[in-house]
């Protein structure tokens, strides 16, 4: 039976890759994850029994942890996700954002070299799922393909793409059977509340304010995290070794139309006036909520992904619309609040590790 090592596989895209991989495959699914704030073994709760899954906690920049994994696991294939994303954390703190990024990804490089050395294999592969983020930022027209060259705006991009030219230079100078992802701004399940569109369900439900940068006029595509998972999960299997593929949804908004969106789902599934919390104060919309706020430092204006090659050369296409996507991301988040609660106090995670509260 293949196994397939998931590094960063507690956290948002990397658990749903975990179910979708299950789902969709025959495959024992190794997870290995630092379990950080944004790692979340709760994000894994439903899989935990299958006897295709098994978990080994450890942190990617780990060189002895992350080379002993590939020895006890003797993978046929690794997919990292293990990564800090967000990039208001990467302003206050790069240094960890430079560790896990690129550190972390060179080590997992070095120990697939030294694991294929060890255990030669046909059909071993490594894909680095990555960002749209550092090719920069877009005018009011065009799109970012493979071949648009790096201009990372912050010090998270700055380090996903310092991790993709080592993914790629690792192909071309030593062989190592690579491929590379970049993705758009993932939404759905189990994404952790500091990111756009789970903190504004949850601020809103809450009746907290909504707050949206600047004018609310940056642009990103968006694409639903399953649809994601069936992409990279089919450029594992077919991608060309060496390859990088562009996935993104074709769903262009501005913070603001995403956030009016959300706020138009919420008065479908939970009008305000059943709310206490907007009901107390009066108020008969979410969108009552909104609020601009300074814009953050080096914030690039509009992203938007071509997607043509994977959809030419492998044939995938996005199953949801933005629409219908995040009706069900809504739905899954009212669904879901206990998940939200444990995983934004770290409550789980103290149980889950003996540790007091």
């Amino acid at each position: 039976m293949d196994t397939i090592v998931v590094t960063g596989g507690a956290g948002f895209i990397g658990a749903n890759f975990v179910r979708h991989a299950l789902a969709h495959s025959e495959a024992r699914v190794v997870v290995f994850d630092k379990l950080t704030y944004a790692g979340n073994l709760e994000s894994l709760a439903d899989v935990a029994t299958s006897p295709r899954y098994s978990f080994v906690q450890g942190d990617i920049a780990d060189r002895e942890a992350v080379r002993a994994l590939l020895r006890a696991q003797r993978p046929s294939a690794v997919v990292n996700f293990a990564a800090e994303t967000h990039v208001d954390r990467s302003i206050d703190d790069p240094a960890s954002f430079v560790r896990t990024n690129v550190t972390g990804a060179f080590e997992l490089l070095e120990a697939a070299r030294q694991h294929l050395r060890e255990h030669p294999q046909d059909g071993f592969r490594l894909l680095h799922v990555s960002t749209d983020e550092v090719y920069g930022t877009l005018g009011a027209t065009g799109a970012f393909s493979e071949a648009t060259p790096y201009a990372p705006n912050s010090p998270y991009a700055a380090s996903k793409a310092g991790a993709d030219h080592l993914v790629r230079a690792y192909h071309e100078t030593f062989g190592l059977p690579v491929l590379l992802t970049n993705c758009s701004n993932n939404y759905g399940p189990f994404q952790f509340p500091e990111k756009l569109i789970p903190l504004m369900i949850l601020n809103a439900v809450e009746g907290r304010k909504l707050p949206i940068y600047g004018d609310g006029g940056n642009v990103r595509d968006w694409l639903y995290v399953d649809d994601h998972c069936e992409g990279i999960l089919l450029v594992l299997r077919k991608g060309a070794p060496g390859s990088k593929y562009n996935i993104g949804g074709g769903n262009e908004r501005t913070n603001l139309q995403v956030v009016d969106a959300l706020c138009a789902a919420l008065d479908a599934e939970l009008p305000a006036a059943k709310n206490p919390a907007l009901a107390s104060a009066g108020m008969r919309s979410y969108a009552e909520l909104k609020t601009f706020v300074p814009d953050r430092p080096g914030h690039d204006r509009r992203y938007a992904i071509d997607a043509s090659k994977i959809r030419a050369d492998l044939g995938w296409t996005p199953r949801h619309a933005f629409e219908s996507g995040l009706r069900e991301t809504v739905r899954w988040y009212l669904a879901n609040k206990p998940w939200c609660e444990a995983v934004q106090s770290g409550k789980y995670r103290r149980e889950r590790l003996g540790l007091k509260s």
